[in-house]
């Protein structure tokens, strides 16, 4: 049995960590309740484009636009969004682990990657896939102007002809306990047959095709805001769900140690008495 000494040690070192992780429970749910309302407020307006775009593609001759044209997918890349940091349970994890089957089976070698978050390009460049470029150290100053400059640098390569298709894996936010991972093709612009419809007939001034080239950029913009906010979301729901867990851990194991403590200091004095009455009665006799 451990002596007292070490007991002791081990009960304030883990009383030390339930203070950090009881913070960094309550600073993941400061940053979540940030994180949701900004996320529920982009939601609407991403839907509403949706909407629209779906409404019009029909109509207008989709080879008028680069961004919508479709061409044999021959190079294929595949956007990942992770966390900069850990302690946030299996949100890296499972998204890591879903994102590698995905582009295996796409092929590994045809494949290139752009990682948005450490941890992701941590992953991937250490297991030598190709990476062409990252972004880190933004998510505590995470503003509207992070997703225009990632999906203008992807843009750019599409056009380019870099590549052929592009795909964003992410976190979709449903709860504080649930994280949905989704797999978006970003490019070239195919909306899902689920996306909000426009079933009003409208009379366009200027043209349709004149609409949709204004509202593509637009959607793809706000497409990546949303991908960063609903990753951020899941992010801070996570870490506060695994830090919530950690600290109800820590204060079991306090317990435990405490009652083997007492244990200890129970078996110490008994030796004690035992000892002290062995030797008083020796003294008698």
């Amino acid at each position: 049995m451990a002596n007292l000494k070490d007991i002791r040690k081990r009960i304030g070192t883990i009383e030390s960590i339930k203070q950090v992780t009881r913070a960094m429970k309550l600073v993941a749910a400061a940053k979540l309740r940030r994180a949701q309302a900004n996320m529920e407020q982009a939601r609407p307006y991403a839907g509403r484009i949706n909407g629209i775009l779906n409404h019009l593609l029909p109509d207008i001759d989709r080879t008028s636009l680069p961004l919508l044209s479709m061409r044999p997918a021959k190079q294929k890349a595949f956007v990942v969004l992770t966390s900069d940091r850990g302690l946030c349970g299996s949100f890296n994890t499972n998204i890591l682990k879903q994102a590698r089957t995905i582009i295996d089976a796409a092929g590994k070698d045809q494949a290139k990657l752009i990682c948005i978050g450490r941890k992701g390009y941590e992953f991937f460049d250490k297991r030598g896939y190709n990476v062409v470029e990252h972004y880190a150290d933004f998510w505590n100053e995470l503003d509207f102007s992070n997703a225009t400059q990632m999906a203008r640098a992807i843009t750019d390569r599409y056009l380019s002809g870099e590549f052929d298709d592009v795909r964003v894996i992410f976190n979709e936010f449903k709860n504080v306990a649930q994280q949905e991972i989704v797999e978006y093709h970003y490019l070239p612009l195919v909306l899902e047959e689920d996306e909000e419809a426009v079933t009003t007939d409208y009379l366009f001034e200027p043209s349709k095709d004149d609409v949709v080239q204004s509202l593509v950029p637009r959607h793809l913009n706000i497409q990546m805001w949303r991908f960063l906010l609903e990753s951020n979301a899941a992010e801070q729901a996570a870490r506060m769900t695994s830090m919530e867990a950690a600290t109800e851990n820590a204060g079991d194991l306090i317990d435990s140690l405490r009652l083997e403590y007492n244990k200890a200091r129970q078996a110490a004095i008994t030796t004690e008495i035992l000892e002290v009455v062995s030797g008083a009665e020796a003294l008698v006799e």
